[in-house]
């Protein structure tokens, strides 16, 4: 049986680091957020990020992790899913499905979410499939643009 759980101890870090560092690999990218970066994320009294973990019997299953975002636009906090695994066992049966749906349950009784958002990479026809059979929908108004460590530090240090 299935059983969804909350990160909320060390050995759930773990857990939730594994599954990280295998849709790294899935994606083919380089794995940077240990643990340690994991436990300040999920940690303290204003939390930047959660975690959800689908566990059977105990193995590993899927994990989503997930922050708080506010929009204008929506006039509405939502949520930011920046990551979403699903083992190979598990995939083709509505895992995925309902790790969001739990994400977003609990999104909605912490900070009231009432939408979501998240990336795909280009190269992922088979997420991108997944997520528009769930109705998402691309957004063409906009684009993600980032700012790294190094312009981070630059404009906070600059701004003085």
């Amino acid at each position: 049986m299935m059983q969804f759980r909350t990160v909320q101890n060390d050995h759930d870090v773990d857990l939730l680091d594994t599954a990280l560092r295998h849709l790294s690999d899935d994606l083919g990218d380089v794995h940077v957020a240990g643990q340690d970066a994991l436990n300040a994320a999920l940690g303290g009294a204003f939390p930047s990020a959660h975690a959800i973990l689908a566990l059977e019997d105990e193995a590993l299953r899927g994990a989503v992790l997930f922050s708080p975002v506010f929009s204008t636009v929506r006039g509405a906090a939502g949520l930011y899913v920046s990551d979403l695994w699903v083992s190979d066992e598990a995939r083709g049966k509505g895992l995925g499905r309902r790790l969001l749906a739990a994400a977003a349950d609990r999104a909605g009784h912490l900070w009231h979410a009432d939408w979501m958002s998240l990336a795909v990479y280009h190269s992922s026809d088979a997420s991108r499939r997944f997520y528009q059979r769930l109705g998402f929908a691309p957004d063409t108004a906009a684009t993600v643009m980032k700012l790294g460590p190094d312009g981070l530090g630059r404009l906070i240090r600059d701004a003085g």
